[in-house]
């Protein structure tokens, strides 16, 4: 279901999980586009030399996925603030789950709490956050 309004929203809500784009060519788009065309993000064995377990997908990139993510669920949303702890890095290449569930509702406001986590296919998280969000309120 997508969400219009801060009326729309409950509570304790899980939003619609994605599974992003990590592969390796998607990776390299990203970084020439940001200016970061480094090893670490695009080429496995350079960054195992660099005492990396592969290649990154930098955390920006994983910032982009949240925002995506809520963006699916409430187009309409607008972003206030993704605020992420990575724990441990996201390869490229490797599938991962962007998720969120909902913690704070100010219907008077139309702010929305979000909890946000990447995890990997293993389950683990690799990055958590929460955001903040103002939804339409009619």
């Amino acid at each position: 279901m997508s969400v219009n309004t801060i009326a729309d929203v409950e509570f304790g809500v899980e939003l619609p999980s994605i599974s992003p784009d990590t592969s390796l060519a998607n990776v390299k788009r990203f970084v020439v586009a940001a200016g970061w065309d480094s090893p670490r993000f695009t080429d496995h064995d350079a960054a195992r030399e660099q005492g990396l377990p592969g290649a990154l997908v930098p955390g920006i990139m994983s910032q982009g996925f949240l925002s995506a993510m809520i963006h699916h669920w409430a187009p309409a949303a607008e972003v206030k603030l993704v605020d992420t702890v990575f724990r441990a890095p996201c390869i490229v290449d490797e599938q991962y789950n962007i998720n969120g569930v909902v913690t704070d509702v100010d219907e008077d406001t139309g702010e929305v709490e979000i909890d946000l986590t990447v995890t990997n296919e293993a389950g683990e998280n690799r990055v958590f956050g929460t955001a903040k969000v103002l939804i339409p309120l009619g």
